[in-house]
């Protein structure tokens, strides 16, 4: 069972804290892990992109010179898409890029990045994180006391003080423990989690 240290937001070691083995200790299954990612990607966009072909770019319904005699070369659009204006070859239309993963898949990969976390000792499980109104600078603190220039910072719940504190600071992320996904894990250099998170994760996943 990986032990870890318990620190407060001054950065001080308070105690260890035992993390679940079924979680934060399997093995590490790369191939999955990249599916995951890739899929996640691929969910983000949008598909939104729209050309037009030749048969919908408006105008070009004449011969723009007759067929033989002119010297040039033959032509029967000026809406071909050998010329400017003209209709794009294979044109790109809106589409779905959405990748269906099972849900046992995307459980392996979640305790395969919380794994890498512990092994590479960049897991900072925090006592708690409480802000009573924002305040960029404790946050900046605290990651400096923690060397951590690219951070990802999870909490229980959304907490509006904490999120506002952080959106301003460079390379780090907050989000509350039902939003974390194998991209962020893998993106992040630290994962900053509060104790009361883990416990949420290892009540899901365990």
């Amino acid at each position: 069972m990986p032990t870890v240290g318990l620190f407060n937001i001054e950065g001080n070691k308070v105690g260890d804290v035992s993390l679940n083995e079924n979680i934060f200790n399997t093995e590490v299954n790369e191939n999955v892990l990249h599916h995951i990612v890739v899929a996640q990607l691929s969910n983000k966009r949008q598909g939104t992109q729209s050309a037009k072909t030749r048969a919908e770019v408006r105008g070009g319904g004449a011969k723009p010179w007759r067929q033989k005699g002119t010297g040039r070369a033959r032509h029967g659009s000026i809406r071909s898409p050998q010329w400017v204006g003209g209709g794009v070859v294979f044109a790109a239309k809106p589409r779905s890029y959405r990748v269906s993963v099972p849900k046992s898949m995307r459980r392996v990969a979640m305790k395969s990045a919380l794994t890498t976390k512990v092994n590479g000792e960049d897991i900072i499980v925090l006592e708690d994180l409480n802000l009573d109104t924002p305040k960029t600078k404790t946050l900046k603190n605290m990651l400096d006391v923690f060397e951590a220039n690219k951070a990802l910072i999870v909490t229980l719940e959304s907490n509006l003080n904490v999120y506002k504190s952080g959106r301003n600071i460079t390379g780090v992320k907050v989000v509350p423990v039902n939003n974390i996904n194998v991209y962020d894990l893998l993106k992040y250099d630290k994962l900053i989690i509060t104790k009361d998170a883990v416990s949420k994760l290892e009540e899901v996943y365990a």
